[in-house]
């Protein structure tokens, strides 16, 4: 909601009679005289300062009543200050947040130990042995998944600010920030991830099948397919766009419409 307007023709009013006011006549005694000079000079600065302090007090309380209000956590606005932090306090894992206040904890299991945490922007995530977590700044609870059978573990997280990514032997795990969802990707067969970058509000993971885009205004990954004759030669993630380069087109990703654009390349 945007702060009402406040009305100044009435305080300029004021101000206006307050400094163009008549000059306080000198008063009189008991006996019919009039005091010395030196006290009506007192007198006129004492009211003087008076009106002036007025209409000092008035002017600032005009001035911070006008003053915009600062916008929080606009969509898509880089960069965040690191306002999550993640702490592993005996066989608690605890999550500090420095913008809502309060804490998120989770806790180990029996013999799970903690191969690698990290927290950038508003996530953060903690691998172990056994699963992986994630969590946001306003979270109500971690969120977590468990390594299955045969899965191999990531050996670290990509973090953004507001998004995270995870890469295991079968799954692509995005972390979003926006609503601390952990959503995941599982891969076909034979298909492999090639490259995976982060940016501020965006992620992006290629494989030689399709190109994932997460954004954590809009929640879930977004694929387009590869076709056969794609030959991507630079992937790029910033802010809140990624670009995939390839020899035939440009693939672009929007995290604030989740949305993929191709552009075709001119080859002559």
């Amino acid at each position: 909601m945007r702060p009402r307007a406040l009305s100044i023709q009435r305080p300029l009013a004021f101000i206006r009679e307050s400094l163009a006011g008549s000059r306080p006549r000198s008063p009189v005694q008991p006996n019919g005289r009039r005091p010395p000079l030196e006290e009506l000079h007192s007198a006129n600065l004492s009211v003087a300062m008076e009106r002036w302090l007025r209409v000092g007090v008035l002017l600032l309380a005009m001035s911070a009543a006008s003053a915009p209000a600062r916008a929080q956590d606009v969509a898509g606005e880089v960069p965040l200050a690191d306002v999550l932090d993640i702490l592993v306090v005996d066989r608690d894992l605890l999550a500090i947040d420095a913008a809502g206040g309060g804490q998120t904890v989770a806790r180990l299991r029996l013999a799970e130990t903690v191969l690698w945490k990290g927290a950038r922007g508003k996530v953060g995530v903690i691998i172990t042995d056994q699963r992986i977590l994630a969590v946001a700044t306003q979270s109500g609870s971690w969120q977590e998944t468990d390594y299955r059978r045969t899965e191999q573990r990531p050996e670290s997280a990509l973090l953004g600010e507001r998004v995270a990514l995870a890469i295991t032997s079968e799954r692509v795990l995005g972390f979003n920030g926006g609503s601390g969802n952990l959503v995941e990707y599982r891969l076909g067969p034979r298909e492999r991830v090639i490259v995976a970058r982060v940016g501020a509000n965006v992620g992006v993971v290629v494989t030689n099948r399709r190109a994932l885009g997460l954004s954590p205004f809009r929640g879930g990954f977004f694929t387009i397919p590869l076709a056969l004759g794609d030959q991507i030669e630079a992937v790029t993630a910033e802010s809140n766009l990624a670009t995939l380069t390839g020899r035939r087109r440009v693939l672009i990703f929007r995290a604030t419409t989740g949305t993929w654009e191709e552009r075709k390349r001119d080859l002559h």
